[in-house]
């Protein structure tokens, strides 16, 4: 098993260390017509420390037009099993094959990175709100809510009920409200039209999937006076805060999403309320 591992400076992360690995498929399940979840596994070693919100820069083989990594959330982290998992939306070339991977095929990832959720203490009143594969970094962050005693209310939006993603694994950590723009399961409209927004007062919402989606429960959040924090999905290469193509205007300045981020607390973003 190829294990590398770099140091590389961050003054708040607890996992400083970002590792090299090649790890192997233990299972791919097809989710939704467009959508995979990965689970992997490093037989040799307990997998590294991750934690909710970070994400993983996957190396793409057998894919020519593929020339970066692809930055990926993380899921989940099933620490009985080992296993890592990623859940992919299948939608370039490099995700394709992603998708096309096998139970025992390597997968070579750069891995944790970023900075992820606060974890709150309890008694904490938490909304997660997620749309789209934006969902995938919900399912962590909910589990680690969990073991602080805190169970999360989980509001899922999509187009239509075929377009929402493992209801029952969030379903484990907390309750699940949605939104379908067609109206076929839960509450038609958007996640910031739910009534959930009106029957519990919150004391943290975090959010990750579309911009404006972000951009409208920042709204509602400030509007509310409640503390809230997006985990931004700007393109990335490298990972690293080197290429500054996930670079995004603050109120510091210019920071790269991948290392500034990909979470933030919204008093740092220059969106409109």
């Amino acid at each position: 098993m190829h294990r590398l591992y770099l140091t590389i400076s961050n003054r708040t992360m607890d996992t400083p260390k970002k590792y090299v690995l090649d790890l192997t498929v233990t299972a791919v399940t097809r989710v939704h017509e467009r959508y995979v979840l990965l689970k992997l596994t490093d037989a040799d070693h307990p997998l590294p420390a991750m934690l909710p919100g970070q994400f993983v820069e996957v190396r793409v083989d057998g894919s020519p037009a593929t020339f970066l990594r692809r930055p990926i959330s993380i899921h989940f982290v099933d620490r009985s099993r080992n296993e890592l998992w990623l859940l992919v939306a299948t939608i370039g070339d490099g995700t394709r094959q992603m998708g096309a991977l096998r139970e025992g095929d390597r997968l070579n990832c750069l891995l944790p990175l970023g900075r992820g959720f606060t974890l709150p203490v309890a008694p904490c009143r938490v909304l997660l709100v997620g749309g789209g594969v934006g969902v995938a970094p919900l399912l962590y962050q909910g589990a680690a809510l969990r073991q602080q005693g805190i169970a999360p209310v989980f509001l899922l939006g999509a187009r239509s009920a075929n377009d929402l993603l493992m209801l029952d694994a969030f379903r484990q950590y907390g309750q699940v409200c949605t939104t379908t723009e067609d109206g076929s399961t839960g509450e038609q409209g958007f996640v910031t039209n739910h009534s959930i927004l009106q029957q519990v007062d919150f004391d943290l919402i975090q959010t990750c999937g579309p911009t404006p989606m972000m951009k409208a429960v920042a709204a509602y959040a400030r509007r509310k006076g409640v503390d809230c924090e997006a985990s931004l999905e700007n393109l990335m290469a490298c990972g690293l805060g080197a290429c500054l193509c996930c670079v995004e205007k603050t109120t510091e300045g210019n920071l790269c999403v991948c290392k500034e981020g990909p979470v933030f607390n919204i008093n740092r973003l220059l969106w409109q309320s």
